[in-house]
């Protein structure tokens, strides 16, 4: 007797090997180079979620089997104790109609469908359809599905071939009673993993154990070679009853399975089946005569095989979940299989078995099995989620809608731009333009002649940079920059004007000390980064502080010269300031002395702004025709004056009217890093009030304004990041999130930085083309310098602004340069250049 069944024994160490093979056909399947040959097939269901207890309504079901169809309407109440109500009716389906034409069956389960309906007497006519055709098909989308062969006692006329959803759709339509839309063709298998109540949490696995077997499970849709979906999830068939077709299982197959499979009808395929019925093969081999101690042997081979089947099932489904869990790289994976089938009702011996060996194959994973509660209910919840996913992504699209542009709206904003442009340099018209269009006074740019020992100061915000910057020949390494940190304390900051430059002083003692230099007068640019009024290039009038800094007695004065009278009040040594600059202008400087093309300079940060070098003509607010005047445009406040207001969605008018500063800088606030994770946490607000996220639910952090920062952008956009990672930067937040929550907030997130992109290009385009035609070019080469985390951090923004400007200003080849410490090293750039122009002119 031991020796009869010792065949039928599988070690622990046998189960992980078919539990490696099987993962290596699963590979096999889902590659698109291996799938046609791929003995485990992986076809795709085109279900892209389960269940999240939201689905609501009412929908029908059309399930049709061997000899009967059955008609349901399953009714939801999506509310927060999901109740499902069902009214069923079964029609035999005669053999005229199973062997006849297949116009005949398809117009047969429309009149059955329409009998069930007048026999409910219900008020509503329109109704979606989830279909149930359990024939061999090619899937193409959830709702199209081409018949490749019948099986069974079906052999219909005509319909191999054909999309079996066209057919049965333009049946119904036959009448006009009901309006039906048949939205989802589903199997058994499938139907099975959406069967489970989704307040048990995630159940994304579904296993049939019956006269066949099969499972399915949600895997990741990059993973899914064979289609075009990269996002989110998708349901997979795997078809694993062909696993071994390939030889990958004959040393485990035991005497009486080579024997039953040689009997069967089909030698060498679907062997994972054989061992549910080689009990009655192992009674032949023990005679047929049933003593007492027959029966205990038949019940210990009925153990064996049993034990054995589920030995071989809970291989496969270890390789699954693996599958899952290395696939979305997690640590841990926690979820529900739905399990239907005969074998695994009537045997409790398989399910316990199956329970326990999966624990043990796949340890990294939580798996609990969970009985189906019948394909009829899965396929009315496939319809569902596909109801409710079809609804979501209209809302989605209406509401993400409102950021979209197309050419011909950011042709609009470029040509805003330039005629804003137009107005700030027209003495006459300045006051009216929203760009101040202010003139720095920086008449060239680096020639590369540029040689020396410079000094440059960096006045941002908390921080304060003082930078030795020695510049000399590209050929002897360009230029070498030392630089010192100092921080500037909130008392002097916000404490008089006096002691804040004479703190500023003091670090550039300090620094001249270390480096050497005391008694040496270099010369000098102030990178001072506060709004102000240049009326000469070492001339610079605050306006006001911003960045925390509210030192008193400064605005309305010269920074430049309440620097140098802080120097004389110590007397430590004397400071040639030559310029005073923005770190636009600096960031221009920076890169055009490694491109003498450059001519504009970007910055896009935490604020934007843009400088270029316009013909002096041109600047109506001095006096002087030849020559070149570097304009700091200050787009950041273009549109203020009302010119964008129709670009502006709800979205922008919330987070500007929020602002400190509503109804200024409105240009920035729309592209740039301050601004944008706001409006994503605005929409995604937006889309929640809708129940398109979070399941309708809002959570206290996210309705927290500014919590949703700009870096989380960055981060959600990466390239490759898996949907794990998503969710982990939103769960930060205290946001419960799906799959489906994450891959939308990724898109929202990609809608809202394409725009601020997009928008970018657009006033790049204007600023180019202006360039262009000042020098009447029918073609022109420039360089933008560009700076700012939002620019040189996002995965994307930087394509999508140069694809924008390459639309856009067609007859401009404009390559962008990132720079290298424009507020320090482009400060002192300046002061070379001036030094140079001074010397030419004394010349």
């Amino acid at each position: 007797m031991q020796n009869s069944l010792r065949p039928l024994c599988l070690s622990l160490e046998t189960l992980h090997r078919v539990k490696s093979r099987m993962l290596e056909a699963m590979e096999r399947g889902l590659s698109r180079r291996t799938h046609s040959q791929a003995t485990v097939r992986m076809l795709p269901a085109f279900i892209r979620s389960t269940p999240d207890g939201t689905e609501r309504g009412e929908f029908l079901v059309l399930e049709l089997g061997d000899t009967h169809l059955r008609v349901l309407l399953m009714e939801l109440s999506g509310d927060t104790d999901q109740r499902v109500t069902m009214k069923e009716r079964c029609f035999p389906v005669p053999d005229a109609i199973a062997q006849g034409p297949g116009e005949k069956l398809f117009a047969f389960l429309a009149t059955c469908l329409w009998e069930f309906l007048d026999g409910l007497h219900m008020p509503k006519t329109d109704f979606e359809l989830g279909f149930s055709f359990p024939f061999t098909c090619r899937q193409t989308r959830l709702d199209q599905s081409y018949l490749i062969s019948w099986s069974k006692r079906f052999q219909c006329a005509g319909v191999e071939g054909r999309d079996v959803v066209v057919l049965l759709q333009d049946a119904i339509n036959k009448q006009d009673r009901y309006h039906i839309k048949v939205i989802a063709v589903v199997n058994d298998t499938t139907g099975t993993m959406m069967s489970c109540d989704a307040s048990a949490g995630p159940c994304e696995v579904g296993l049939v154990v019956d006269a066949g077997t099969n499972s399915c499970f949600m895997a990741e849709a990059r993973h899914v070679e064979v289609v075009e979906e990269s996002e989110g999830r998708m349901g997979v068939v795997t078809e694993w009853g062909s696993f071994g077709d390939d030889g990958a299982l004959n040393d485990m197959l035991s005497p009486y399975d080579l024997q039953l499979d040689q009997a069967s009808l089909n030698p060498g395929r679907q062997s994972e089946q054989v061992g549910l019925a080689t009990a009655r093969r192992v009674l032949r081999a023990l005679g047929l005569e049933a003593s007492d101690q027959d029966c205990f042997n038949m019940q210990q081979v009925c153990k064996a095989v049993c034990i054995r089947a589920a030995g071989l099932c809970a291989a496969g489904l270890a390789a699954i979940v693996s599958h899952m869990c290395r696939n979305r790289e997690l640590s841990r994976l926690k979820t529900s299989v739905a399990v239907d089938g005969a074998v695994f009702r009537a045997h409790a011996k398989f399910s316990q078995t199956l329970q326990q060996l999966v624990k043990q194959l796949a340890p990294e994973c939580d798996v609990t099995l969970v009985q189906a509660e019948g394909s009829s209910k899965g396929i009315g919840m496939v319809t569902a989620v596909a109801s409710r996913l079809a609804a979501q992504r209209l809302q989605v699209n209406q509401t993400l809608a409102l950021l979209q542009l197309s050419p011909a709206a950011l042709g609009t904003v470029q040509a805003l731009l330039r005629r804003e442009m137009e107005l700030g340099l027209k003495k006459e018209t300045n006051a009216m333009s929203s760009v101040r269009m202010l003139p720095t006074y920086i008449c060239a740019t680096p020639d590369g002649s540029e040689r020396g020992d410079f000094l440059a100061l960096d006045l941002g915000g908390t921080n304060f940079r003082v930078l030795l910057v020695k510049v000399g020949s590209r050929e002897r390494g360009g230029v070498q920059i030392i630089s010192e940190v100092y921080s500037i304390p909130p008392h002097v900051a916000q404490g008089p004007g006096s002691q804040l430059f004479d703190h500023i002083v003091e670090c550039i003692a300090d620094f001249q000390t270390k480096q050497g230099m005391m008694g040496q007068t270099l010369p000098l640019g102030f990178t001072f980064s506060f709004p102000c009024q240049q009326t000469s290039l070492d001339q610079g009038i605050l306006l006001s502080w911003t960045k925390g800094f509210n030192a008193s007695g400064c605005v309305g004065q010269d920074v430049v010269k309440l620097l140098r009278e802080a120097v004389k009040r110590k007397n430590h040594f004397a400071l040639d300031v030559v310029a005073i600059v923005n770190d636009t202008v600096g960031t221009m400087m920076s890169c055009g002395y490694h491109d003498p093309n450059c001519e504009v300079g970007l910055i896009v940060g935490t604020g934007t702004n843009a400088c270029y070098m316009e013909q002096l003509r041109n600047v109506g607010t001095l006096a002087g025709e030849e020559g070149r005047m570097c304009i700091n445009m200050e787009w950041g406040a273009f549109g203020d004056n009302g010119c964008l207001d129709a670009f502006f969605t709800p979205f922008d008018r919330q987070v500007d009217e929020a602002s400190l500063n509503p109804g200024r800088q409105r240009f920035e606030k729309l592209i740039s890093g301050m601004y944008l994770g706001e409006i994503v946490r605005r929409i995604l607000l937006e889309l929640t009030d809708k129940g398109c996220l979070f399941r309708g639910r809002l959570s206290p952090k996210l309705q927290t304004p500014d919590i949703f920062q700009t870096k989380f952008l960055s981060s959600i956009e990466s390239d490759g990041l898996a949907l794990r990672q998503v969710c982990a930067i939103l769960e930060e937040l205290g946001l419960h999130v799906s799959c489906e929550d994450s891959v939308l907030v990724r898109e929202v997130c990609q809608v809202v930085a394409r725009r601020a992109a997009q928008l970018c290009g657009a006033a790049v385009a204007a600023v180019v083309e202006k360039i262009r035609e000042n020098r009447s070019l029918e073609q022109l080469a420039v360089t933008v310098g560009v700076d700012g985390t939002l620019y040189k951090l996002h995965p994307h923004f930087a394509q999508q602004v140069q694809e924008t400007v390459r639309q856009l200003a067609p007859r401009c080849s404009v390559t962008f340069l990132q720079s290298e410490d424009g507020s320090g090293k482009g400060a002192a750039l300046i002061a070379a250049v001036a030094c140079r122009v001074a010397r030419h002119q004394r010349a």
